[in-house]
């Protein structure tokens, strides 16, 4: 007898699939600035500036300052780094 996926386990692979599907949109609108001759650091802040736009309006500061320090301790942990490999 199979079990179906309880509905957080649904809920969870929704949101990965949204995630990755925005990453590919970001990768594109990222490869699209380049191309165009925005430098990346240029891209970068513009993008971490409409991220945090959209965080506050969402999240209000309180929250927003709560997800920075979540991206803190994942950037330290290296989960941001460019040599790390994805398993």
């Amino acid at each position: 007898m199979t079990m179906e996926p309880r509905r957080n386990e649904i809920d969870d692979m929704i949101v990965h699939e949204k995630t990755q599907v925005a990453l590919e949109y970001q990768n594109e609108a990222w490869a699209d600035g380049i191309a165009d001759g925005i430098e990346p650091e240029i891209i970068a802040d513009a993008a971490f500036a409409l991220a945090m736009r959209e965080t506050i309006r969402i999240h209000g500061e309180g929250g927003a300052e709560a997800i920075l320090d979540s991206l803190r301790a994942r950037m330290l942990a290296g989960e941001f780094s460019p040599e790390r490999r994805m398993q």
